[in-house]
């Protein structure tokens, strides 16, 4: 259940990228967002929208030039606070070969909990937990370069997860990997958003995974366009090719027939339900 209290909150927040000594280039512009507890988002939009900007300035990689960024009601700009910050809004990266640092899967997981000054007793039961949260406990004495990218990126999350994090941002984690890999790491992170209560911000631009969210953010051009559940979002008044993105297939099969006068629930984001919707109206006939 949602807490009333945001996890992060951002309040006016705008960014810039300095391009040589004097120019500046708008990334973000007037942003208020608030991520709960327990609360699954998908973030989205074309390429250079702000997606990936936003990510990072969760977990201060980032800090805004106008505005604040609270994580648990801390100002991410106070030096103070980086390291509690970064404690609680763990991230996952396009290319997971960018974050694995061990030689082996069970030293990566490791990695982090040393850093943590975990004792040396407990982080074998930890590292097995966190390889079960993500179905890689046979894994564990290889060696990362070897794996998937689906697999790495499992790594990845699990090696995250041993910090304790209450937010997982998956910044556009899934973009290098085959569907089969997206549907994977997607059922895992969405299963910890339900088993764990943990609070995920998932940043994509396919659309077909952003339709599992509880909201979608829609961004353009730095700024947000749209905050809604996903059938709002496809069901709404707004034309979502205007800003870069694709309507899932499912959607776009139920437009059509609802265009043919079939009664079809608009914003239909589900193969499942869209399915069931189509052998209703087959045994009514």
């Amino acid at each position: 259940m949602v807490s009333e209290a945001p996890l992060i909150e951002m309040r006016g927040v705008n960014y810039s990228y300095r391009r040589g000594e004097s120019d500046e280039i708008p990334a973000l512009r007037d942003i208020n967002l608030q991520i709960f507890p327990g609360e699954f988002v998908a973030v989205v939009g074309a390429n250079g929208s702000g997606k990936s900007t936003l990510a990072k300035l969760m977990n201060a990689l980032l800090l805004p030039k106008e505005g604040k960024v609270l994580v648990s009601g801390l100002d991410t700009r106070d030096p103070d606070n980086r390291w509690e910050v970064r404690r609680t809004v763990g991230m996952v990266f396009q290319n997971p070969d960018n974050q694995l640092v061990s030689t082996t899967v069970e030293e990566e997981i490791a990695f982090g909990l040393e850093n943590l000054g975990v004792q040396h007793e407990k982080m074998g039961t930890i590292v097995e937990d966190m390889l079960g949260e993500v179905g890689m406990e046979s894994f564990k004495t290889d060696e990362p370069h070897n794996l998937s990218g689906g697999q790495k990126q499992r790594v990845a999350i699990a090696a995250v997860l041993a910090m304790q994090p209450d937010c997982l941002v998956m910044d556009e984690a899934t973009s290098m990997l085959d569907p089969g890999g997206r549907t994977d790491v997607l059922r895992i992170t969405s299963q910890l958003c339900k088993d764990r209560g943990l609070s995920v911000v998932w940043i994509s631009h396919f659309m077909q995974e952003a339709a599992q969210a509880d909201k979608i953010v829609v961004m353009d051009e730095g700024k947000i366009e749209l905050i809604a559940p996903p059938h709002e979002v496809f069901a709404g008044d707004m034309d979502l090719e205007e800003v870069g993105l694709e309507t899932p297939a499912p959607t776009q099969l139920a437009d059509k027939l609802r265009k043919r006068g079939f009664s079809v629930p608009a914003g239909t984001t589900d193969e499942d339900e869209l399915v069931n919707s189509i052998c209703r109206l087959y045994f009514k006939m």
